[in-house]
């Protein structure tokens, strides 16, 4: 049997299933889309809660065990996790920079390649422009994912990040792998 070629290929590509992480020590967005070729796909999107009263290991276990409660639920191929940005308050970008921690870390344990995009790229990629707004994110979520009904800003930036990866995870993906074959 000879190997698949030009249509026949394309006929046997499957959807790749994206699980798209907006950290957060309050609340951490997660949102699942299918992308086949062009077409994105809503799957699921939520967020996992924290009590501000709660002891900062407490918290990190609560996004922990809702991170793998999400891929055993839904087996994602990929993820895709937003990059922190460092804001005045230093002591919050260290609590942000470990939520983002154990984001990076539920789904690489999981065997998943983690990309990481910048806030601004995530932003150009979805709205167009790297300085939009919520409002225009939250828009453009409707647009691209008409059946999507994020019920918090931090899932439909989760989706908005599994939407950026969507569009840029092939070069994403040649990268890692020139990376591998250099060590």
């Amino acid at each position: 049997m000879r190997p698949a070629r030009g249509y026949q290929r394309t006929m046997l590509r499957q959807p790749i299933r994206i699980l798209g992480i907006d950290p957060g020590l309050r609340r951490t967005g997660w949102g699942l889309i299918e992308s086949d070729g062009n077409r994105l796909i809503h799957v699921a999107c939520g967020s996992v809660e924290t009590s501000e009263r709660a002891p900062l290991g407490e918290r990190l276990v609560l996004i922990h065990d809702g991170l793998v409660a999400v891929i055993e639920q839904y087996s994602p191929h990929e993820a895709a996790v937003e990059n922190t940005f460092v804001n005045a308050n230093g002591a919050s970008t260290l609590k942000l920079g470990q939520a983002r921690g154990i984001a990076m870390l539920v789904p690489a344990r999981a065997g998943l390649t983690v990309a990481e995009y910048a806030p601004n790229q995530v932003k150009k990629t979805v709205v167009g422009a790297g300085h939009g707004e919520k409002a225009q994110i939250r828009m453009m979520i409707g647009v691209l994912l008409p059946k999507a009904d994020p019920q918090s800003e931090d899932a439909a930036d989760a989706l908005a990040i599994a939407i950026c990866h969507a569009h840029h995870r092939g070069s994403v993906i040649m990268e890692a792998k020139l990376k591998a074959a250099a060590r």
